[in-house]
């Protein structure tokens, strides 16, 4: 078992939901944090709430190769150390790929390729870059740990997320790809890989949506509830601190998609 204790973990998306979530569990269990995020007047202000002897800040677009290096770097100069690294840096673009008007049968919209795009380069190619970057830290420091990725039950299919679930099935399979690599060069028990996916999750995403519509998800969840990010955090550091999890994938989700009332 791994102690959290003094361990240094590198979050992406740190500032908000729920990476900033993890990010303070991880502090309140004795960890030391680095959070990246694009907007820095969110970072700053995560940082003042963990304490700055436990936690530091860099702004991060996720997407940009140099900046991913810098933040690795930055962790291995302020902390000393990479052991838990977890790209939860992500957004949505909702829609349906053809949008078919009712009355007409014609199409009446398309998807545009910026709408795709965009949210494969931060929740895929930024994934890419956050690990291949924190892995060659961990790797040359001889740093022990684990690359947990963020998935979601959206990686199963979901209508009106083709680019989201695209994205988060991709990564659903890196744990296997990541730690069969490692295991060629006999580093899978130094470097562990595993994902999360949960289902929907009370963050600040969901403060805008049409309560009639998050009343309808909730009744299709049987834990009769959202799940909360102190929860996703817990697993996360479960993970962290069991060493025969991974290569696999683990659903927090509240029992949704079995939502057969009998």
């Amino acid at each position: 078992m791994l102690d959290i204790k003094n361990a240094v973990a590198v979050i992406t998306g740190g500032a908000s939901g729920i990476g900033f979530s993890l990010a303070d569990y991880w502090v309140q269990q004795g960890g030391r944090a680095v959070l990246a995020d694009i907007d820095p007047k969110a970072l700053d202000s995560a940082v003042q709430k963990l304490g700055s002897d436990h936690a530091a800040g860099i702004v991060c677009n996720v997407t940009d190769e140099n900046d991913c290096s810098r933040m690795a770097a930055f962790a291995m100069e302020k902390f000393n150390a990479i052991n838990f690294v977890v790209p939860s840096a992500g957004i949505i673009k909702d829609g349906l790929m053809i949008n078919i008007d009712r009355e007409t049968g014609k199409v009446k919209r398309k998807m545009s390729l910026d709408q795709f795009a965009s949210v494969i380069d931060i929740n895929l190619t930024g994934v890419f870059l956050t690990v291949r970057e924190c892995m060659e830290e961990m790797i040359n420091n001889h740093c022990e740990g684990l690359i947990c990725l963020i998935s979601s039950t959206g990686s199963l299919g979901t209508a009106g997320q083709i680019n989201y679930s695209s994205a988060k099935a991709a990564v659903s399979v890196m744990p296997k790809v990541i730690t069969a690599e490692l295991f060629r060069r006999n580093m899978a028990d130094k470097i562990r890989c595993a994902a999360i996916a949960p289902g929907y999750v009370r963050t600040p995403i969901l403060d805008g949506m049409n309560q009639k519509a998050l009343d309808y998800i909730i009744k299709k969840v049987p834990i009769n509830r959202l799940i909360e990010p102190e929860e996703i955090a817990s697993l996360a550091c479960e993970l962290y601190r069991n060493q025969a999890l991974t290569g696999d994938v683990f659903y927090i989700h509240g029992g949704l998609r079995l939502d057969s009332r009998g």
